[in-house]
């Protein structure tokens, strides 16, 4: 009668479109926030296959298309593919240890082949193991939940750090007071910028911190336009370019467990972010998200691209600027496509500074690991062993940050998981979730308390509250 929707003919947030500038500028950011994290595992395995500057810049442009690819079959999906939010897909950092090791066992002809062919069959089981490995989300209660979104946060913060102190180490620059600066001030402008302005210009803060960073590094000397002066306008990814997949088992084997690592990290992603979003993820979500993962993964390699996996560093993102649309992300995996077949749009994106990049994930990052903190909030810390569990599990999660050396005894093979603290502490939480909260405990009414909770399958046990409405972002 008022001419106004009623609650259920109104799309969630998620399933929105915006204006055509917003949508751009949006997604854009998106772009911005993970570009070099995307880049930075073809400039590591590309050198170590023994490519020369030109090929490993042809692998960076690949990873890029394969990474839009990923995206838009995540954010728009299709029959029982995608998860349909707001998540972006790129190259996983989780693979690049293990390429690097396949290819340093390989002739320099045969070490991409010989990764892409892992890849392809990591990514083929993946898509078929992907329907039972979402039902682990019965396993992931806010106590579990709130235990691995925080410790995403915090592992990605040394990587800030490192952008923030020029990216690499070996430079004579690295962790130079001019690096410092510049993240400290991109910080501090973004932190301005969020203050003060309003509406859209307030949630496009981010990209606006980028480009004022990026202008201010100019005349400070820190930006390069080399990367702009050389590249080529077009440049399409050609199939099977460094030649057909070749399959051997040790590399499978290695990528498998890769994937599995990828898969695990990726539910948890899913968990963190629905609760973002207000649409948590439940066991059909996190399959078509998995799905999605695995079988953009497994297509990559045709487009001489590697793993992909979620990027969590985007997860703050939409924490931050409230929008949770769906769309944009998909917007933004257009102009990842675009990029990956324009090289010369590709460097514009890359003049952004690494110290100016890392001023900015700071305030990302940390966006992450206090949106895990607000869901362990929710967590009945104060019954049983919720509070032991938590302290476990990120002490474990923590040591491949605060100790990157600690596992440097035991067999490489287990570094794949141990070197990543999301995998390790998601582990720990939930196996010590089980031990303290379900076998052979009891309820305060004598119930058997593994029974799960039917309603909700991410609140499982007494480790999860009563199920509520996700809170307001």
């Amino acid at each position: 009668m008022t001419g106004q929707k009623s609650e259920g003919d109104r799309k969630h947030p998620v399933d929105e479109t915006l204006p055509p500038l917003k949508m751009f500028t949006s997604g854009l950011q998106h772009v911005a926030a993970m570009y070099a994290g995307v880049v930075a595992p073809p400039m590591i395995v590309g050198p170590a296959c023994g490519l020369s500057a030109t090929e490993t810049a042809f692998l960076m442009g690949a990873s890029l298309f394969t990474a839009g690819i990923a995206t838009l079959l995540q954010t728009l999906g299709f029959w029982k593919v995608g998860a349909k939010l707001p998540f972006v897909n790129g190259v996983s950092f989780a693979g690049v240890t293990p390429m690097v090791a396949i290819g340093k066992a390989q002739s320099p002809g045969n070490a991409l082949p010989v990764i892409f062919g892992a890849v392809i069959v990591a990514g083929v089981l993946g898509f078929l193991v992907a329907p039972y490995f979402s039902k682990l989300v019965r396993f992931f209660p806010p106590v579990v939940t709130g235990t691995v979104i925080t410790l995403i946060g915090v592992s990605l913060l040394p990587v800030a750090f490192n952008w923030s102190q020029g990216g690499n180490d070996r430079a004579p620059d690295y962790g130079s007071l001019t690096n410092i600066g510049m993240a400290a001030l991109t910080f501090l402008i973004v932190l301005v910028l969020r203050r003060v302005l309003r509406g859209f210009l307030q949630q496009i803060a981010i990209l606006l911190g980028l480009i004022a960073g990026t202008l201010i590094a100019i005349p400070v000397g820190i930006t390069t336009f080399s990367a702009l002066s050389e590249a080529s306008p077009v440049g399409f990814p050609t199939p099977f370019h460094f030649g057909a997949p070749q399959f051997d088992i040790a590399a499978i084997v290695s990528m498998c467990i890769v994937m599995l690592v990828c898969m695990t990290e990726s539910t948890a992603d899913m968990l963190a972010l629905g609760r973002i979003v207000g649409r948590p993820a439940d066991e059909r979500t996190i399959e078509g998200g998995l799905r999605a993962d695995t079988l953009g993964t497994a297509l990559s390699p045709l487009f001489n691209g590697f793993a992909n996996s979620a990027f969590a560093q985007n997860i703050g993102l939409v924490a931050m600027t409230k929008v949770r649309s769906r769309y944009v992300v998909a917007t933004g995996g257009l102009i990842l496509i675009v990029l990956g077949l324009c090289p010369v749009a590709a460097s514009v994106i890359s003049l952004v500074p690494l110290p100016v990049l890392g001023g900015a994930g700071i305030v990302l990052f940390g966006s992450v690991a206090a949106s895990g903190i607000q869901t362990l909030a929710s967590a009945a810390m104060e019954k049983g062993d919720n509070a032991l569990i938590v302290a476990a599990a990120v002490g474990i999660g923590l040591i491949p940050i605060a100790a990157p050396d600690f596992y440097h005894h035991l067999p490489k093979d287990l570094l794949v998981v141990l070197d990543s603290g999301i995998s390790t502490g998601c582990l720990v939480a939930i196996v010590l979730n089980l031990a303290f909260n379900h076998f052979g405990r009891k309820t305060a009414d004598g119930d058997a308390a593994d029974a799960a909770t039917a309603d909700d399958p991410v609140a499982v046990g007494p480790g999860a509250p009563e199920p509520a409405a996700a809170p307001a972002h």
